[in-house]
């Protein structure tokens, strides 16, 4: 569990991707991924954080995204 401190800002996102759009994660030629938090606000996340949450069927669930003042990822992880 990661320790949150009140200068924290915590983002969901809930995501549905087929396997066929996950595979340029894996190319290299996309260091980084924009997504849209439930807030409305755009996110970038780099894609060695999303990689070990695709399988098969794709990227699919609810995620938490916590980053520190500084704007430092403390935890990218699954809910559901």
């Amino acid at each position: 569990m990661t320790r949150m401190q009140s200068s924290d800002s915590v983002y969901y996102f809930s995501v549905n991707f087929p396997y066929s759009q996950c595979e340029a994660l894996y190319s290299g030629n996309y260091p980084n991924v924009v997504l849209t938090a439930e807030s409305g606000q755009t996110i970038q996340v780099p894609s060695s954080r999303i990689r070990p949450f695709v399988s098969g069927v794709g990227l699919t669930g609810r995620f938490r995204l916590i980053v520190d003042k500084n704007n430092k990822i403390k935890s990218f992880e699954r809910l559901r």
